[in-house]
């Protein structure tokens, strides 16, 4: 791993603040090869040069990834898919009403560049998104190259959604990690495939499904994916997972359960008292966390959250989360 390359910029933790300064180091540290750890809007990510296959190789082993489960690739400007992926009117009218945001495209790429092969898994598409958040953008326009990054955290466990997140679970194995503060949309993006005439949703996030059927003026098919083979992240049965069983869909919890309350329904912690989707989605992870410090008995639990809205996404997470094989 690359962790000592750049060690001139070590600070306590590896816990950089968003000067203009450092994130010039961390787009060096980028075009070198290296791996930065960034804010966006959804989660943190953990970022590399999508055409420098070692780099990407290290993300898999940063974070004990498998080959198989692609990444997706964060743009600054919705021009360069031109150069990139196979586009058509449709691509361009949901970029320009969702982009820069929580939204990602599994489009089909534009040729056989064996460059990006790992960054895609080895398949015939890509997954790309513009983050909205000024410090991704401002770091990918000054690396120069579109910037994959999956969550900076081990694989399958919570994402990081604020850089000591990042340090407690991936350490001295990221080079930089870049300091923007909480998260605020606190769930993954929202991925769809608009590689055939049906757009068809791999992953609901950050972008409501509803919000994009009234802008589309049809209805979106959800697919759960292949989780043996994924055309997308977060379609694994396992996925952004406690260290501690966790049950879901919860309204009276046993004596012995550390619960997460939602709305009416309270516990030792509230995703959010006013029964909020949005809050709710941004204080998701960082309270299963908490939880997982604070479960003396090993067990979580947490309350119905509505299928609506950020609803879906949450409900996505938890359900995968509470997986047992």
């Amino acid at each position: 791993m690359p962790c000592h390359k750049f060690s001139m910029y070590n600070e306590m933790n590896n816990i950089f603040d968003n000067t203009p300064k450092n994130i010039e180091k961390a787009a060096e540290i980028i075009k070198s090869g290296g791996l930065v750890a960034f804010p966006t809007e959804t989660v943190y990510g953990l970022g590399a040069n999508v055409y420098d296959a070692k780099a990407v190789a290290d993300i898999f082993a940063a974070k004990e990834r498998p080959h198989f489960d692609p990444l997706i690739s964060h743009i600054a400007e919705v021009d360069f898919l031109k150069t990139y992926a196979q586009t058509d009117s449709r691509v361009f009218a949901l970029a320009e009403r969702f982009w820069p945001g929580p939204l990602t495209f599994v489009l089909n790429r534009i040729d056989e560049n064996p460059s990006i092969d790992l960054a895609c898994s080895g398949l015939r598409t890509l997954t790309v998104r513009m983050p909205n958040h000024p410090i991704a953008l401002e770091l990918i326009r000054k690396s120069g190259v579109p910037i994959v990054a999956p969550s900076a955290n081990k694989y399958q466990s919570i994402s990081p959604t604020t850089a000591a997140h990042v340090a407690d679970g991936l350490g001295d194995k990221v080079d930089m990690i870049l300091d923007g503060g909480a998260c605020k949309v606190g769930v993954e993006s929202t991925i769809i495939d608009l590689t055939g005439k049906q757009i068809i949703m791999l992953r609901a996030g950050g972008t409501a499904k509803e919000d994009l059927e009234d802008f589309l003026g049809e209805k979106i098919v959800l697919s759960s994916g292949n989780p043996e083979l994924p055309s997308a992240p977060g379609q694994l049965l396992r996925h952004y997972a406690p260290k501690n069983i966790l049950r879901i869909n919860v309204e009276k919890p046993e004596p012995d359960e550390f619960f997460i309350g939602f709305g009416k329904i309270d516990g030792a912690l509230n995703l959010s008292l006013k029964g909020d989707l949005s809050e709710a989605a941004s204080n998701l992870f960082a309270y299963l966390r908490k939880a997982d410090t604070m479960a003396k008995s090993g067990k979580i639990a947490i309350a119905p959250i509505p299928l609506k809205g950020l609803g879906l996404a949450i409900n996505d997470r938890l359900t995968r989360a509470s997986y047992k094989k």
